[in-house]
């Protein structure tokens, strides 16, 4: 990289970090400042002709037609604005002048052009020569080609199996094969040792945006106070570009008419967003060449997780079925809904004074449901997801170490460099422990724990903020209940339609999902600024730690924001809710909800069908609807017809930029998905089918979104999914516990099992064999109407007529006993079957889940062998060229001393 003393730097002499002072531009040392008024000369700045550009509209290279296009800038010129404020422009041009200055500096070629349609617009040109992308090659360690390889032969699939997969694979007529290469760091003095047949194809177009891009992302333009401002981001933020892009290689519909042009984008449309190309295997190599690794690894992981969701969806629509086929043998839901069983059973008022006394039969179609959903199925489904959620995490695992020895990321973590707004920042000198050696770094040790504390707590705050959300929708729901309870029509024989379908406690849950849906999404969108600033604050030192400090804020607060309503209901609802003679308070006011006399599981099926439905639906709202519509609007203001002449450039400048955290956002949607699938999936085993649905659909629009809308994005490195794993492992620890205590809790498998087991029969039971009869009435318990207390008193005089006694959800001792209103055995019975049961079923799962991990090791061993042959077979190769560089040396070096000897001895000979 050149010295500083090559920079151009506009100084600003004030104390105040603004542009108010007077601009001054010092000479540097040996500063080379150029003409500042006649910089656009140095650009070749000039308007085409409008013909230049008819037929040539996929143009890649500069009006010569030699030097190809490896990056655009694009700003709008300030002398012709209509309005404009003459020193703010003035000051934003000399900034945009030095900062290109520094880039000639630095070795890039520009060439700038005026808009066809705009000419405020200019587009500068970028090219790297081939002395620049070699010197930054080595700076960045970008891995080249050395040699041809034979190893990388990938195994094809065998027998019967190969028509099938064919049908399924990437036309390799049309998609070719990448040739597979041995490759190591680039070393300039090392050159002659790469496999360099062509200069201008050895640097594929993404690595030559990759180092531009470096390059952009460096190059200072203006001092402050001694303090640096440098970079592409920050000139663009600042508005003094309007844009900064590398460029698709032809439009997406049609080839470009340039032989010489790959036409990758218009094959990414074709084979890959097209929707006739939906049942086809991705071609990731194709993506990853065109889009970076980092891209890369985003859809192969995609698709992976989808290929394993097609089990985990066939076992649970088969457990689905399990239940819909079974449901009329419900014994319990058939009581519920008789006329003389659920018809007589007179049920106790669910909140205090407005709400009556009901018949349970009226929840007779709740309860149907429910036996979908509850049912032995659901036990098997939710261990067999425990272990798929393993299988899939192992065998991506291994699946990414091949994709690590394919893409040469293996060893990238060694490579990766520190961010600029990193190195801006350094500006304390400390001795490095392993080198013993000065380095810079942007704060001390006490610094970086003020930071880390100030960043935490911004988080704990806004994760508070969360939970009193939550405890806002808790206090609506037991308000609105007892608004329902009054308002609902009080036709309670169980045939009204409305009263069939509509309970009070169904109208709460789902106004609640919905209103809880909102307040996610609202909070989420403020949320995701305040993270990027708690972040940039923290000042990681790489793009990957940027990134995962990042991941780990947004995921722990979206974590709290979607789930923990789900939470509410599976864990906490129903659960503390006293007897009718003494129930519980929230806040002292609140009555607690209760449940169903089927328990909250339909319920907590709602909330997550809801939550689930709601933001696939509004991801794709924002996903493609807003680009496309940005889009359209964009061409309707543009003449007509207009995009068949004008330049490629500018065609890319008129679609929308995807971002830098673009990606995050794809990866935070797929991973709160992933949270669903697994940790509530014992609720809804249709969760996975679900899942599998959408991600057919989010592979084909990312990749429409992607090749058709969006700017081609700047090629990063990336050798995993960052701290995206961990999450996922998590998770899967997390998911065997939620479900186990779902099903215990939540669920009513378990008392329904102490009931056919012990309470049936004798000494508890009046049955003679074990049976499910009977079940209803010995799982309510008995309330005598007498006992109530004024404040929670219901009205007894009702459409039921009068009575003296109700029923409620509960196992306690009947009036008149001696422990009267206290637990009874089968409760005590019930709870000891619930805790037995999540110990065996976290103990067995837990163990299945060790097992295969240790089974399954993360790098196969063909894949080890590869690497470390490649690796072998490439030192090999560097040491034997560099042997005979030596002895090739040393030859020469031998002839010389030969002659200079036989020079001096020949005169004394004679």
């Amino acid at each position: 990289m050149k010295k500083m003393s090559r920079n151009v730097l506009l100084q600003m002499e004030e104390e105040d970090d603004d542009d108010d002072g007077d601009i001054v531009l010092e000479n540097l040392g040996q500063t080379i400042i150029p003409d500042l008024g006649s910089l656009e000369s140095q650009h070749d700045f000039r308007t085409p002709e409008f013909e230049e550009f008819n037929g040539k509209s996929d143009s890649l290279f500069f009006n010569d037609g030699q030097r190809r296009i490896d990056f655009v800038l694009v700003y709008e010129d300030e002398s012709r604005k209509e309005t404009s404020k003459k020193g703010t422009n003035e000051k934003q041009r000399r900034k945009r002048q030095a900062y290109e200055s520094n880039l000639i500096c630095h070795g890039l070629q520009l060439e700038a052009t005026r808009s066809v349609l705009d000419d405020k617009l200019v587009f500068v040109k970028v090219h790297a020569p081939w002395e620049v992308l070699c010197t930054y090659a080595e700076i960045m360690h970008i891995k080249l080609p050395l040699k041809p390889n034979d190893l990388k032969n990938r195994s094809s699939a065998f027998g019967t199996l190969n028509w099938f997969t064919k049908v399924l694979s990437v036309d390799e007529s049309i998609i070719k094969p990448e040739q597979e290469f041995f490759t190591a760091p680039f070393e300039k003095n090392r050159m002659n040792d790469f496999y360099i047949v062509d200069r201008d194809a050895f640097f594929n177009p993404a690595t030559r945006s990759r180092i531009v891009y470096f390059i952009l992302s460096r190059v200072k333009y203006q001092l402050i106070n001694n303090v640096s401002k440098f970079g592409i981001n920050r000139l663009v933020n600042s508005g003094i570009y309007k844009a900064a892009f590398p460029l698709h290689d032809c439009k997406f519909r049609r080839q470009s008419e340039d032989p010489s042009c790959p036409n990758e984008r218009y094959l990414l449309y074709r084979e890959w967003a097209h929707p006739r190309s939906i049942y086809k295997k991705q071609p990731l190599d194709l993506i990853r060449k065109y889009y970076g690794e980092k891209i890369g690894i985003y859809f192969a992981w995609l698709g992976y997780y989808t290929q394993m969701l097609l089990l985990a969806a066939v076992v649970g629509v088969a457990c689905f079925l399990y239940g819909y086929l079974n449901q009329d043998n419900c014994t319990w839901s058939k009581e519920v809904c008789h006329p003389d069983i659920g018809g007589k059973i007179i049920m106790c008022p669910q909140c205090d004074r407005l709400c009556p006394f009901w018949k349970l039969n009226i929840t007779c179609e709740s309860s149907k449901k429910l036996c979908i959903f509850d049912s032995f199925g659901t036990l098997v489904f939710a261990v067999f997801m425990g272990v798929w959620v393993t299988l899939f995490l192992e065998f991506w695992k291994r699946r990414q170490a091949e994709l690590e020895y394919e893409w040469d990321t293996v060893e990238l973590q060694q490579e990766e460099q520190a961010r600029p707004e990193y190195e801006a920042r350094c500006t304390h000198v400390v001795i490095n422990e392993i080198t013993q050696e000065e380095e810079r770094i942007p704060f001390t040790a006490w610094g970086k724990c003020i930071r880390i504390t100030l960043c935490a707590s911004a988080v704990f705050f806004w994760i508070l903020l969360i939970i009193a959300s939550v405890i806002g929708i808790i206090v609506y729901r037991l308000s609105v209940f007892i608004v329902f309870s009054a308002k609902l029509p009080k036709n309670i024989n169980g045939t009204d339609p409305i009263q069939k379908y509509l309970t009070p406690q169904t109208a709460t849950s789902i106004t609640a999902s919905i209103i809880s849906f909102i307040i996610i999404m609202i909070l989420n969108t403020i949320y995701e600024k305040v993270a990027i600033m708690i972040t940039n604050f923290e000042l990681p030192r790489t793009q990957t730690d940027y990134e995962n400090s990042l991941t780990m804020k947004m995921f722990l607060f979206q974590f709290v924001n979607y789930y923990s309503s789900c939470f509410y209901i599976a864990f906490f609802k129903g659960k503390f809710v006293g007897y009718p003679g003494d129930p519980v308070y929230w806040l002292g006011k609140y009555r607690n909800e209760e449940c169903d006399p089927g328990g909250c599981l339909l319920e907590l099926t709602t909330q997550l069908t809801i939550i689930m439905g709601g933001k696939a639906i509004w991801n794709n709202i924002q996903e493609v609807l807003l680009p496309w519509i940005m889009n359209l609007i964009g061409r309707f203001h543009r003449v007509s017809g207009s995009e068949k002449i004008t330049p490629r450039w500018e065609q890319d400048y008129h679609l929308q930029p995807m971002g830098k955290l673009g990606l995050f956002y794809e990866y935070l949607e797929m991973i709160i998905q992933f949270g669903f699938v697994t940790l509530f999936v014992a609720s809804f085993p249709l969760a996975p089918l679900l899942a599998l649905v959408n991600n057919i659909l989010e592979i084909r629009v990312d990749a429409w979104k992607l090749t058709t809308q969006f700017r081609r994005l700047v090629p990063e490195k990336a050798q995993d999914i960052g701290a995206w794993q961990p999450i996922m492992q998590g998770i899967a620890i997390l998911a065997v516990v939620t479900n186990a205590m779902i099903i215990a809790f939540t669920s009513d498998m378990i008392p329904r099992l102490v009931y056919y087991w012990s309470f049936s029969v004798p000494p508890y039971g009046d049955h003679t064999s074990y049976t499910m009869e009977g079940y209803i009435n010995n799982t309510l318990s008995t309330f005598k109407v007498a006992d109530f207390k004024n404040k929670s008193k219901g009205n007894p005089y009702s459409e039921l007529g009068n009575h003296t006694t109700c029923r409620y959800r509960d196992f306690r001792y009947p009036p008149g006993h001696p422990q009267e209103y206290k637990h009874n055995i089968y409760y005590w019975h019930v709870i000891a079957a619930k805790l037995a049961f999540i110990i065996v079923m976290e103990h067995v799962i837990y163990s299945v889940k060790f097992f295969i991990s240790y089974a399954i090791p993360d790098v196969s061993k063909r894949t080890k062998s590869k690497i470390q042959r490649e690796k072998y077979l490439t030192q090999k190769l560097l040491h034997e060229n560099h042997l005979k560089d030596m002895t090739k040396n040393m030859g020469v070096i031998a002839e010389r001393m030969i002659e200079a000897v036989d020079n001096n001895l020949r005169p004394k000979l004679e």
